[in-house]
């Protein structure tokens, strides 16, 4: 049983919560809310970041300027088929994304989305945390360890996933606030 590599694995589910995290979008613009977009580009499905430059000229829009102008119409249906909710604005060289600001229920809707991402990322650290004692106890029966060391080695492999569980608590927490704040 590798400690480092089991905290290596929940490492990797916190930063996965906290990509997930960063596509809900808040009151202000922020390119990483285009993540998600696949554009199907010449018949293959290609992330939006890889045909355009993505940038936020001011607080409140994002603008999309394709290197190919061809694919304008592609990202333009993309954005507009996507859950994002916002109405693309094409003036034939870049495409414009205006940010409005938030509603309450809309800030609820994210807040309980947000929430939703943070249980998923839990219940992946809870499976590592499975799969680990696991292996812990196939070690325990095949003789490999004696049953003290087995439960020490459990108890490490709980206090792991308490400490990864309480880090995405506290990205949810951080979430949260930014959705919230005004």
């Amino acid at each position: 049983m590798k400690f480092a590599e089991t905290e290596d694995h929940m490492q990797k589910a916190v930063e996965a919560t906290q990509r997930s995290f960063n596509t809900i979008r808040t009151g202000r613009a922020n390119a990483s809310l285009l993540d998600r977009i696949m554009v199907d580009y010449y018949g293959a499905p290609t992330p939006l970041r890889s045909l355009a430059n993505i940038g936020t000229p001011d607080a409140s829009t994002l603008s999309i300027q394709p290197f190919d102008k061809t694919s304008l119409s592609d990202i333009e249906r993309a954005i507009s088929m996507s859950d994002v909710g916002l109405v693309p604005n094409n003036d034939g060289n870049i495409i414009r994304l205006n940010i409005p600001p938030l509603t309450e229920e809309r800030r609820k809707e994210f807040v309980k989305m947000a929430a939703k991402l943070a249980e998923e990322g839990k219940v992946s650290i809870r499976n590592i945390r499975r799969d680990a004692i696991d292996t812990i106890r196939k070690e325990q029966k095949a003789s490999e360890i004696s049953e003290d060391e087995s439960k020490n080695m459990q108890d490490e492999v709980q206090k792991l996933t308490d400490k990864y569980t309480a880090k995405i608590d506290e990205a949810l927490a951080e979430k949260t606030d930014e959705i919230t704040k005004v």
